[in-house]
């Protein structure tokens, strides 16, 4: 009778934040998926709103306007989460060093995590302004560069500006996690491959990089969403241009929903990004239990 209590309170206490849950996030998702079947269009007069089968996916599938911009935003996660990890990595070995201001540094260096990307976008479109941006003021002084260059106004240049000022934005992240990973590799054991003649590459190879991979793959998978659905820094730095060489998937569902109105095909286009993003998620967590049972074995 007792457990048969506790169970009753438990479903109580549950029931409301279920009931919350699936207002804000089933409801939505069902409504969208059920919308991705329909031919249905955002009017100011109400329509009728009719069911068109797989004809929404089948056109999405199709065009190759989605296509570039799915591997322009699969460009994007990519190259600034490899660079995030790459560029948060020595930055964490080099703050665990022992060295002056080395607390001071480490708390600065989360100054860029903690800028509203908005404002990292703005910021960075003035850094890149073709005629009096600091980018270029520095570069010319430096002579690298004989005349001051339009960074986001050339299609060929753009989309690796905006993941410059991406990677800029969210590599502390990495920082600190790996920065966290690397206070629990034992000194001894680097101490004792030191002695045994093993370089410092060698020492980060087989000893830290194996011992950090596990906390260092959950960041991985959080940076690889947030990148793969990348929307507002593309929408204030470039609006999706020059010639829609930073146009990404999130910013053409939102153009397919938002500027051409129709809810219909636009829902099918986030479904399929859905979709992929899971997929990925998928491969990040099968690859963190064959790390898991390596490990054990």
């Amino acid at each position: 009778m007792f457990g048969r209590r506790q169970i009753r309170e438990k479903w109580m206490l549950l029931v409301p934040a279920m009931a919350v849950l699936g207002v804000i996030t089933l409801a939505p998702l069902v409504n969208t998926l059920w919308l991705s079947f329909t031919d249905a269009k955002i009017t100011a007069i109400a329509t009728p709103v009719n069911l068109i089968g797989l004809e929404n996916y089948i056109y999405a599938l199709t065009d190759p306007d989605f296509q570039d911009a799915l591997w322009r935003t699969l460009y994007f996660t990519g190259v600034s989460v490899g660079l995030e990890v790459a560029l948060g990595i020595a930055i964490a070995l080099l703050l665990n060093q022992e060295f002056r201001g080395r607390t001071l540094l480490r708390a600065l260096i989360i100054l860029p995590w903690a800028v509203p990307t908005i404002v990292n976008a703005v910021a960075w479109r003035l850094i890149y302004h073709p005629e009096y941006g600091a980018l270029n003021s520095l570069l010319f002084q430096l002579g690298f560069i004989s005349s001051y260059q339009s960074w986001i106004g050339s299609p060929a240049l753009a989309l690796n500006m905006v993941i410059l000022a991406d990677v800029w934005k969210n590599f502390p992240l990495v920082v600190y996690v790996a920065l966290a990973a690397l206070q629990t590799v034992p000194g001894d054991l680097l101490k004792a491959a030191a002695i045994e003649g093993a370089g410092p590459w060698k020492r980060f190879c087989a000893i830290t990089l194996p011992w950090i991979a596990g906390p260092l793959l959950v960041v991985v998978v959080l940076r690889t969403i947030e990148a793969f659905r990348v929307f507002d820094i593309v929408y204030a730095m470039t609006g999706g241009g020059p010639a829609d060489s930073t146009k990404t998937a999130s910013f053409y569902v939102y153009q397919e929903y938002f500027n051409y109105l129709r809810s219909g095909s636009g829902a099918s286009y986030a479904v399929l990004i859905a979709g992929i993003s899971a997929v990925l998620i998928l491969a990040y967590y099968a690859a963190a239990r064959r790390q898991d049972q390596g490990g054990r074995a």
